[in-house]
């Protein structure tokens, strides 16, 4: 699955999937399930996750500034904060949009 268009639309983003379905993600629950090492934490050899402590996010957190191709499998969303180093595969953006839990919920 591919998204085959994309669109901010007040606070969410709007996707268009090659299925033919449509998917409303709100950017503050896109910026929630952040999929770095910075906001899901690392995990050892031994299964050990290794997580920041807990911050506050501004609102400017959840403003998307930029949203840029990587490849063929996924986006890199630009926040408006700074953050820049998630990587969204589409089908983690399908799986968000379908309703999975936040991360460490």
């Amino acid at each position: 699955m591919r998204p085959v268009d994309l669109q901010v639309i007040g606070q969410e983003l709007a996707v268009k999937w090659d299925d033919g379905t449509e998917s409303f993600i709100r950017l503050e629950t896109m910026r929630r399930h952040c999929p770095c090492a910075g906001c899901r934490g690392e995990v050892d050899v031994m299964g050990n996750r290794y997580r920041n402590p807990g911050r506050v996010l501004s609102p400017r957190a959840f403003e998307l500034r930029r949203l840029t191709p990587v490849g063929s499998y996924a986006l890199q969303p630009a926040w408006g904060d700074g953050h820049d180093s998630g990587l969204f595969t589409f089908e983690y953006l399908r799986q968000i949009a379908d309703g999975a839990p936040a991360p460490g919920a």
